[in-house]
């Protein structure tokens, strides 16, 4: 009798990491940085943190039961969305338009396009730019850490105003006027670096992404690092470029996505009227991911290429 080989459907490898194990890392990855908000805006960025993160994980658990899905909660994934929308946020923002800001992320830019995976752009990302057109006002007022006054003069807006900088050491320590995740350098290239060793993400997108803004801004004699430590850079690239539903999934396709983020992040930056860029470059270039995956795609060994139709 011959033996018979049997062939499983795919996946023919198993792994201990799933989608609630890479949240975690990232949720850790994060403390760092919320810990710095917390001192740096005082005990409201941890209430504004705590409100986004509870309403999205009900706003998720309200749609699924509602549409009668299976509740997905558990997964982490919306912990993560509300730090991250957080994170974007001024300390001084009304509480309600976070929690709206948070119900947007959630339900329309996830639960609507079927879940987890299913989104084509990033839920934080997409809601924080809904906030900025609907509520420009209270989206450009930032708490001063130093003066303990409400201004809406951000370190890019000082720029592009040709006033007084604060030093480079303030900027990378996040003594300055901003969002609430987006002033403290260091805690932010702490998380990268954490989430880098444990391999949740490459290096690939968050150094191509900052590398081009530095090698753009240099060539407009603009000066690159105070781009590199103001506004959003560094959470976008590390927590917010490397998402695994909205950003390539090839090596070469990150470093397409990072150069594109960084070249429209600077021309919105030095020629836009918006002082900031970041989430608009990452929210475009979610949009023709599928195609740079496309392009970049490496053709499977011996696979036949295709051949054009006469």
């Amino acid at each position: 009798m011959e033996d018979t080989l049997l062939v499983s459907p795919a996946p023919h490898v198993r792994s201990a990491v799933n989608t609630r194990r890479i949240m975690l890392d990232v949720v850790i990855a994060l403390i760092p940085t919320l810990i710095a908000s917390a001192i740096i805006f005082g005990f409201r960025a941890l209430g504004v943190t705590a409100l986004c993160v509870a309403v999205c994980v009900i706003s998720e658990w309200a749609f699924e039961k509602l549409c009668k899905r299976d509740v997905t909660v558990g997964d982490l994934s919306a912990v993560v969305t509300g730090i991250l929308l957080a994170f974007n946020l001024p300390s001084t923002i009304p509480l309600w338009q976070a929690a709206f800001g948070s119900i947007v992320a959630i339900v329309v830019v996830k639960q609507l396009f079927g879940g987890i995976g299913r989104n084509f752009a990033n839920p934080a990302i997409t809601a924080r730019v809904v906030l900025l057109i609907s509520f420009a006002g209270s989206m450009s007022s930032f708490k001063d850490p130093i003066n303990d006054a409400v201004s809406g003069a951000t370190p890019l807006a000082i720029m592009g105003a040709n006033g007084n900088m604060p030093s480079l050491l303030d900027m990378f320590l996040g003594r300055h006027g901003g969002s609430l995740g987006e002033t403290c350098a260091l805690t932010l290239l702490i998380g990268g670096i954490y989430l880098v060793a444990r391999k949740v993400i490459t290096w690939h997108t968050p150094v191509v992404f900052m590398g081009t803004v530095f090698l753009f801004t240099l060539a407009l004699g603009e000066d690159p690092m105070y781009h590199l430590l103001a506004g959003g850079l560094i959470l976008g690239a590390v927590f917010m470029a490397t998402d695994y539903s909205t950003s390539p999934s090839t090596s070469w396709g990150k470093v397409v996505f990072g150069v594109g983020c960084g070249i429209i992040t600077v021309l919105i930056r030095v020629f836009g009227n918006y002082p900031e860029g970041v989430s608009f470059a990452i929210l475009l270039m979610n949009i023709v991911t599928p195609y740079i995956n496309a392009l970049t795609r490496r053709r499977p060994f011996g696979a036949a290429k295709k051949t054009k139709k006469a």
